[in-house]
């Protein structure tokens, strides 16, 4: 079965082609030679052994004379062109560095097609169609050079990500307390094994949306190491506070937030980032699924020791709460807006009177009248303590399932 040579291919190109052959080794050489030194400032090849670098350089040359002498065909796909670009890239060789490589071998194969031009009694029209073919050859030996370079760089991008992922997963279920899987740990997120952390979580929005934006370019700018990953239902951040304050970096994340997020409390090194992780994820269950805020599980641990234990909590609430709570809805809010506001005025009615906009006095008779259904005085610490923990219980709603 033959197969079809490109339009740029002559009689002519065949020629000139199969007389630059015999010079493969010449060339070669030249282009090695040019490498390094026409701007030997832009040249990075120090992550390439001489040798590797010598064979690419020879079959990318040979490359050129095959699909000009019309034994390949397809330049913009030419494997040669695709296998040198996925090595060096990971080699990390700059993709600049390849394409000025891929010019210069273009130029040294033109100088020879010109040397050679006068020996097979080429005609200026051939040498014309050969210039044109030329550029044709490089320009797409260097498209497949590019696409092949980042393919293998997006691969590669995408493989850091995923042993990220991995080594993060293992460190929430607590393998950082193994010295040795802790310090490849650091190594490879480039967070230090010992010191402060914090661990944030924040849900996973179905409509792929962050729910806290760029948290780790924001906290990159003050200098401070984090590293992020995606889980199916939250996003799980570790934080290595290096001698900041803690309360600094939460007001930091505070903005980015939204939707529900929540930060642990301070957890040393690597080794606690599985107990980090599970208050935070506590701290982010006293959370309403509604809400768009930031909290620290510090500012929370009412809700969450409630939120931790909600059978214990449904019994708390009608042991305290219970009579109020059965009464019609009308009265029933009344009562507990009251109690709410009498509390949080440090138990003064002449103080919780002016938020609720009535009279002192009818503070006092809606006190009493819970007290009468309560079946106990409203004095006392312990009292307080109950009557605060279950008005924070029935914020909560369904967090602790359905109350009252």
């Amino acid at each position: 079965m033959s197969v079809s040579r490109p339009a740029f291919v002559t009689e002519g190109t065949r020629r000139l082609a199969a007389a630059c052959r015999a010079d493969i080794t010449i060339l070669t050489r030249r282009l090695l030679e040019a490498v390094f030194t026409d701007n030997p400032e832009w040249t990075d090849y120090t992550s390439v052994p001489r040798d590797d670098l010598r064979d690419g350089c020879c079959r990318y040359l040979t490359r050129i004379l095959d699909i000009l002498g019309g034994e390949a065909i397809d330049p913009d796909a030419d494997d040669v062109a695709v296998s040198i670009g996925r090595r060096r890239a990971e080699q990390a060789v700059p993709l600049e560095a390849m394409l000025r490589t891929f010019r210069l071998g273009g130029r040294i194969v033109w100088e020879a097609v010109l040397d050679k031009a006068e020996a097979v009694g080429a005609e200026p029209q051939e040498i014309r169609e050969a210039g044109t073919a030329m550029w044709t050859v490089i320009d797409g030996l260097s498209s497949a050079l590019s696409t092949s370079y980042r393919n293998t760089e997006l691969e590669r991008v995408r493989s850091d990500e995923r042993r990220k992922h991995a080594l993060i997963e293992d460190l929430i279920a607590g393998r950082g307390h193994d010295a040795t899987f802790a310090a490849r740990a650091s190594h490879e997120l480039n967070l230090p094994v010992h010191g402060a952390y914090l661990v944030v979580a924040a849900d996973s929005r179905a409509d792929g949306i962050p729910v806290l934006a760029g948290p780790e370019a924001v906290l990159a700018a003050m200098q401070i190491r984090s590293v992020w990953h995606t889980r199916v239902d939250t996003t799980i951040g570790l934080v290595a506070l290096e001698h900041r304050d803690v309360d600094a970096v939460v007001q930091y994340l505070r903005p980015l937030a939204r939707g529900r997020a929540a930060a642990s409390p301070t957890v040393q090194g690597l080794a606690e980032v599985d107990i980090g992780h599970m208050l935070a994820r506590i701290a982010l269950t006293t959370l309403p699924a509604e809400a768009t805020a930031l909290v620290s599980l510090e500012e929370r641990y009412p809700e969450a020791l409630l939120v931790r234990s909600p059978d214990l909590t449904r019994l708390m609430l009608a042991r305290i709460l219970g009579p109020v709570l059965r009464l019609p809805a009308r009265e029933r809010d009344v009562l507990l807006q009251t109690l709410a506001a009498w509390l949080a005025e440090n138990r003064s009615a002449a103080n919780a009177a002016i938020g609720l906009h009535c009279h002192r006095n009818t503070v006092l008779n809606r006190l009493q009248r819970i007290s009468g259904l309560l079946g106990r005085p409203l004095e006392g610490a312990r009292i307080h303590l109950e009557l605060t923990l279950a008005l924070v219980a029935l914020d909560l709603g369904e967090q602790v399932g359905e109350l009252g």
